[in-house]
């Protein structure tokens, strides 16, 4: 995509009747009292051909009226309304999936996230980057949503590999081949530049300005930290693990059979050491139920193995993912 940026402003070329060079997709709820201001600043730093995906999640107050009135004065801007309220990450995906763009930039609807950083995402990701990420270098939330983030930032990194700074900023910039086959669920559009990264992708990341909620409620509270937390570890599992769910299942089916043979052992000696009877102890109770649930375990791995195989078989699914290929 070639771009020409001048004063903080993004000139975009024409883009054919499939697809344009840049998508933002906004995912909005409840915004009534930022939607105008929002948009008119996204427009003032992209020019040239481009669309603004507004995603409505159900949103109850004006919101909707006031993008429909958007909508008739600008061409550009599409608009998904759900039916109700369905998250985020669902938002983000809806906006994704019905994106034109070549390149795809996602902004929160709060006026927190700058769009004066677009033309700057841009620009790193024209260095020869696939993904873009912001960060919220001096973010103005309150410390107590502050304070989790920064643990769970820290805690994401390390358990994925991928080290960013803020994982929850919503502003980036995604070459849209890198999200072809990203399936978001739960709170997960935040790991996009893991699964981008494991696929490949080169990531990076760069400040972008961060401003407090002036107007509005904020949609989110301290909860979604559990859910991240969660989300996280399926997304490691289904990165390490999805080819080869039996080196889990089996691994504690053989680790619980061990351990059932540790207590037999255990319980031997103290019968022949004279210190206590089988039936003075709980001890067979317990290797009953370490044998049942390694077994249970194994078993569950297999059936696994089988779900595995049937999914990539059935629809053609590859286990891995070209960049380019050469023929000469």
């Amino acid at each position: 995509m070639s771009t020409q940026i001048a004063d903080n402003q993004i000139t975009l070329p024409s883009g054919d009747a499939a697809s344009v060079p840049l998508s933002v997709v906004v995912p909005i709820y409840n915004e009534e009292l930022n939607v105008d201001e929002l948009y008119e600043r996204i427009v003032a730093v992209v020019a040239g051909e481009a669309e603004f995906i507004f995603v409505d999640d159900g949103s109850t107050d004006a919101t909707y009226a006031r993008l429909q009135a958007i909508a008739e004065r600008d061409r550009r801007v599409v608009i998904v309304r759900f039916r109700r309220n369905f998250g985020q990450t669902a938002a983000l995906s809806a906006g994704i999936d019905h994106a034109r763009g070549t390149v795809i930039v996602p902004i929160d609807g709060d006026l927190q996230n700058d769009p004066a950083d677009i033309p700057r995402l841009l620009a790193k990701l024209a260095e020869g980057y696939d993904v873009v990420s912001g960060w919220r270098v001096e973010r103005k939330d309150p410390f107590h949503r502050r304070l989790p983030s920064m643990i769970a930032n820290r805690v994401i990194s390390v358990i994925s590999g991928v080290h960013l700074h803020d994982y929850g900023c919503s502003l980036k910039a995604y070459h849209r081949d890198v999200l072809s086959d990203v399936r978001l669920y739960g709170e997960m559009h935040r790991f996009v530049p893991i699964y981008a990264s494991w696929q490949g992708a080169r990531v990076t990341e760069m400040p972008v300005a961060h401003h407090p909620r002036t107007r509005g409620k904020s949609n989110y509270g301290i909860e979604r930290t559990l859910k991240v937390v969660l989300d996280l570890l399926v997304v490691k599992f289904l990165a390490s693990y999805a080819t080869k769910p039996i080196y889990v299942f089996g691994g504690f089916g053989v680790f619980s059979l061990v351990a059932a043979l540790m207590v037999f052992a255990l319980m031997v000696y103290l019968r022949i050491a004279g210190i206590a009877d089988f039936i003075q102890t709980p001890l067979p109770l317990v290797i009953v139920m370490l044998v049942l649930v390694g077994c249970l375990s194994i078993l569950l791995g297999l059936v696994a193995e089988l779900s595995v195989r049937t999914y990539y078989e059935s629809q053609g699914k590859r286990i891995y993912a070209v960049r380019e290929v050469v023929r000469k």
